[in-house]
């Protein structure tokens, strides 16, 4: 970082990316602080990035002066095996999203698993947590299971399609936490989801590129809540589905909200307003076409 020059440039690596709002919150919390900071995407299905690797991306980032890059779906587990160094968190989680270039070492930290935490804190107070199932072990997935140990669930289930990514989530969690029950299904079927009180959706799935619902939206109730990671668009098909059955549910926002704080702290090393980064968010989310 160029922190006596003010000029810090960052960027987000990941599939698709062309509509994501974190580079507007940052820049206007950058210039809020007096900085230059610029953020741009790398979209690896562009033809400019197509034929570069992770490893490639990162190295020529780090070469050209930046302080760091935010890593998306689908490169948060991949990217660890192209760092020096990696956060605790991170360690555990065995996931990162964050990428932070300290000289010639390049440094992993995960704040997917703070920014789920936070929100759910805020936005679902009071919500029950006895049984909860997880859809997605990816790198979003496990961190969002660390933070529902966190939240206090009593009874986590996980649901994805790669078993062996499933039985790895489960081992990580059993490692590093002992007061809250996991385990895997199989299957999505009725029998096996009754007296769910809540449901995680950490898939692609509701995202514009991946249309539908990775839960089957005729097993919903309105004694159960419901959260969705994604947040383009903001109102996926699992979330007004659920809330037209009368479930009260979280959408994406805050999670894209609060990593982004986390990350821009970890960028600049500077405190970020956190209430700045939900209002611009606010006037963002206006506009957002989908």
């Amino acid at each position: 970082m160029n922190i006596e020059q003010n000029y810090i440039r960052v960027a987000l690596v990941g599939e698709d990316i062309s509509a994501s709002l974190t580079p507007a919150m940052h820049e206007a919390e950058g210039k809020e602080l007096g900085l230059h900071y610029s953020y741009r995407l790398i979209d690896t299905n562009s033809n400019a990035t197509k034929i570069q690797s992770l490893a490639e991306i990162i190295a020529k980032a780090q070469s050209n002066g930046y302080a760091g890059l935010n890593i998306t779906f689908p490169y948060k587990i991949q990217v660890l095996q192209c760092l020096d160094k990696i956060s605790r968190n991170t360690k555990m989680l065995g996931a990162a999203n964050t990428v932070v270039f300290s000289g010639d070492r390049k440094i992993g930290y995960n704040t997917d698993i703070t920014g789920f935490y936070e929100s759910f804190r805020r936005e679902m107070s009071g919500a029950i947590k006895d049984r909860v199932l997880l859809l997605g072990a990816g790198g979003a997935g496990v961190a969002v299971a660390f933070a529902l140990a966190n939240l206090g669930v009593r009874e986590l289930l996980i649901y994805d399609i790669d078993a062996d990514q499933t039985k790895t989530l489960i081992n990580k969690v059993r490692l590093h936490q002992t007061s809250m029950s996991i385990d895997c299904i199989n299957s999505l079927e009725k029998s096996i989801l009754t007296e769910l009180n809540g449901v995680v959706n950490a898939t692609p799935m509701g995202m514009v590129k991946y249309p539908g619902s990775a839960f089957p939206l005729n097993l919903l109730t309105p004694s159960m809540w419901v959260a969705d990671i994604v947040y383009f668009p903001l109102e996926t098909e699992l979330l007004v589905t659920a809330q037209t059955t009368g479930c009260r549910v979280m959408n994406g926002a805050g999670m894209a909200i609060f990593q982004a704080v986390h990350a821009f702290e970890l960028f600049t090393g500077l405190k970020a307003n956190v209430n700045r980064f939900i209002e611009k968010f606010e006037v963002l989310k206006n506009s957002m076409v989908v």
